[in-house]
C-alpha cells in the first residue's frame, strides 16, 4: 500500500415537502344544484368575499356573506387518509376551495396567516361536517351519519381574506404567523 486510502462522502439530503395549492375548486350558482362537488380551475381571483365564480349557499343565505367563511382550505393528506379508510373522496368533493399539500389538518388553528401567491388569508375556524354531503353519490342518505362522524375534526378550515389577488394552481403556501 502506498499510504493513501480512499474515502467516500455520503451526501444526505432532506426533502422538505412542498407546501402548495394542489387544486383550486369553484362551483357557480346553478339553480337546483348543490354547491358540491366543486370543479377544478387553474387560476382564480381571490376577493374578500371568496373566490370569483364560486357560490356558497350556506355562507350567502344563512350567514349573511360572513367574511370569516370566504375560503375553505383542505389538505390532500386528509383526502388520502379518507381514501385509505374506504371513502372515495376526490379534491373538490367536500366543497373546499383550496386543496393544499404540506400542512396536516391538525396544524391549523384560528388567527394563523398564510401567504398564497400574492394573497394573504387568515384561518378563522374549523368547518363542521353537514348533511349536504349526502349529495355525494358514494355517501347518500344511507351513509351520511357515518360520514359525518368520520369527518369530525377533519372537515377543513375556513379563512378570511386579508389581501386579495390572483391564485394559481401550484402556488406556494407560506405560513406568516
Amino acid at each position: 500500500m502506498n499510504g493513501c486510502f480512499k474515502t467516500s462522502l455520503v451526501k444526505f439530503t432532506t426533502r422538505i415537502p412542498m407546501k402548495k395549492i394542489v387544486q383550486i375548486n369553484v362551483k357557480p350558482n346553478i339553480p337546483m344544484e348543490h354547491g358540491i362537488p366543486k370543479i377544478s380551475v387553474n387560476t382564480v381571483m381571490l376577493l374578500e368575499s371568496g373566490l370569483e365564480g364560486d357560490y356558497n349557499n350556506f355562507r350567502t343565505n344563512k350567514n349573511d356573506q360572513n367574511p370569516d367563511m370566504a375560503v375553505l382550505v383542505y389538505p390532500i393528506e386528509t383526502i388520502h387518509e379518507l381514501n385509505e379508510e374506504g371513502w372515495p373522496i376526490k379534491p373538490g368533493d367536500l366543497g373546499e376551495n383550496f386543496t393544499i399539500k404540506g400542512f396536516p389538518h391538525s396544524h391549523f388553528s384560528p388567527n394563523q396567516q398564510y401567504q398564497i401567491g400574492e394573497c394573504l388569508i387568515e384561518i378563522s375556524y374549523e368547518c363542521d361536517p353537514c348533511r349536504n354531503l349526502s349529495v355525494l353519490p358514494y355517501i347518500g342518505k344511507s351513509k351520511i351519519n357515518e360520514f359525518i362522524k368520520t369527518l369530525m375534526q377533519r372537515r377543513g378550515w375556513y379563512a378570511r381574506v386579508l389581501k386579495k389577488g390572483i391564485v394559481k394552481q401550484n402556488s406556494l403556501i407560506k405560513q406568516i404567523q
